[in-house]
């Protein structure tokens, strides 16, 4: 058996516990015909002469391994840190490794690969993108097989297993890209509501049913509910990634169900008479925990970042509770991938291999607040709410129970209705008080249309779909 397959095999089976994955954050679709823009930015990117590259069987050739002599710095071009002010930030780390970048949105990035695909003949080592970028890449073929990469990688950096879960896309032998980097959601609370946590819990492994009792706690012995959700914010990523997940085991393919039925049941009974009332109005959740008018709260970590900065002493960040199905949590990956007839795939791994070190992932998060996705990154020198943050972020993803809930794709511009699909879910019944099966029934079946009309297939934790995701 090969490096690679051996690698392989260990992966499906700690995959096991784990939701199959498909896709998941949004991703614009690619033009039919490269654009005059992406053309000219390949055509600057790669001014000076390259070697000529290898013959290589398009898509289902392995990108060869980081340890292989690379003849050149590589063309790596980001849909990541391309504002000004990042780039800056960005291309001196790289610059440490020898390496440096092009800035590009997602779009331009596409037609570039596809005008590759249709020439049969590349000008870009690696480049790096939201995990939604790629399912559109993989239906053309325009991407090298990762598997031995981060096979040699792993010799020396332990890469967090769910992350390595969504590179395969849902395919059983595939590895479309490398883990990068990582943004995500997660628990905050102030000193003062830990004495009314239930008897027995453990802050780091709470379930919602705990969760609920923590909340019920606080209002019953302090005479004010002090748990807060930001309805007016990011509140169906706390649905679509969390709830939904946790409750149900999937986001689409399980919407409607009994599971889901309790869900908002138990929402409506057992935690939202629990949440501070002016809960339907908080968009950042670090403001009412500055104030004080809220001690739990649940948001993205840019939005609490300001209040763990200003007084690191006060606060505990946690990992989202669990449900019968895992540990719903929703990562925003980022990742590096090869294109498929990349002129020198060898200096496309060592960049990989250089922005996947230890060192270089705690540079990142330093300067520019994405987390890392490799165990072992030194956050000895970070800013201290960060580093309380990093490290519930790990935590969080490296659970046993761990269950990664990607941003939803495939839906093009239509991309706004599935949230509020949910968010219509949740207030009909919890904040309008309406039937709760009659709701799911409704919200369901605009959310299937939503599927049939866009063609989206499901994405992780649902497992794949031939064609649009059903909605049971």
């Amino acid at each position: 058996m090969s490096q690679g397959l051996k690698w392989l095999s260990s992966l499906l089976l700690l995959s096991m516990v784990l939701a199959a994955c498909s896709t998941g954050a949004p991703a614009s679709q690619p033009a039919a015909e490269p654009t005059a823009a992406a053309t000219e930015a390949v055509a600057e990117a790669t001014a000076a002469p390259a070697a000529e590259p290898a013959a290589t069987e398009p898509a289902a050739t392995e990108a060869a391994a980081p340890e292989a002599a690379a003849t050149g710095a590589g063309v790596f071009f980001s849909t990541q840190f391309e504002p000004v002010e990042e780039q800056e930030k960005f291309r001196a780390i790289l610059q440490e490794g020898g390496f440096d970048f092009t800035g590009t949105s997602e779009g331009p990035l596409l037609d570039i690969m596809q005008a590759a695909v249709q020439a049969g003949k590349g000008e870009i080592d690696v480049i790096g993108a939201l995990h939604g970028t790629y399912p559109p890449l993989a239906a053309k073929d325009a991407l090298a097989n990762m598997i031995d990469v981060v096979d040699d990688l792993s010799a020396d950096r332990e890469f967090v297993s769910a992350y390595l879960e969504t590179g395969l896309l849902g395919s059983e032998d595939f590895l479309y890209y490398v883990p990068w980097m990582q943004a995500t959601y997660i628990m905050a609370a102030n000193q003062e509501a830990l004495p009314y946590l239930p008897e027995g819990a453990d802050i780091n492994a709470l379930t919602w049913e705990q969760f609920g009792e923590w909340c019920k706690n606080i209002a019953d012995q302090t005479g004010s509910p002090r748990c807060g959700l930001p309805h007016a914010g990011l509140f169906h990523r706390f649905l679509q990634g969390y709830m939904w997940p946790s409750w149900t085991g999937g986001m689409v393919s399980n919407f409607k169900g009994e599971d889901a039925a309790a869900m908002l049941t138990w929402v409506q009974d057992s935690l939202w008479p629990y949440v501070h009332p002016q809960s339907i109005s908080y968009e950042f959740m670090q403001e009412p925990l500055q104030s004080g008018e809220v001690w739990v709260a649940f948001d993205h970590t840019a939005r609490l970042r300001d209040a763990l900065n200003a007084a690191p002493e006060q606060y505990v960040t946690f990992p989202a509770p669990a449900g019968q199905y895992g540990r719903g949590f929703m990562p925003v990956i980022a990742g590096l991938g090869i294109p498929a007839n990349a002129p020198d795939p060898e200096a496309g791994a060592a960049v990989i291999e250089y922005l996947t070190r230890p060192e270089t992932q705690a540079m990142v998060l330093k300067e520019l607040g994405f987390f890392p996705v490799v165990v072992g990154a030194d956050v000895t020198d970070l800013p201290a709410g960060i580093a309380l943050e990093a490290a519930t972020v790990a935590a969080q993803s490296g659970a046993a129970d761990a269950l990664p809930a990607l941003l939803p794709v495939g839906l093009g511009e239509r991309g706004g209705e599935i949230n509020q699909i949910y968010r219509n879910a949740f207030d009909r019944v919890v904040l309008n008080g309406e039937d709760v099966q009659t709701v799911l029934t409704e919200e369901g079946a605009n959310l299937q249309k939503l599927m049939d009309e866009t063609g989206a297939p499901c994405w992780a934790p649902d497992a794949p779909s031939d064609g649009p995701c059903q909605v049971e």
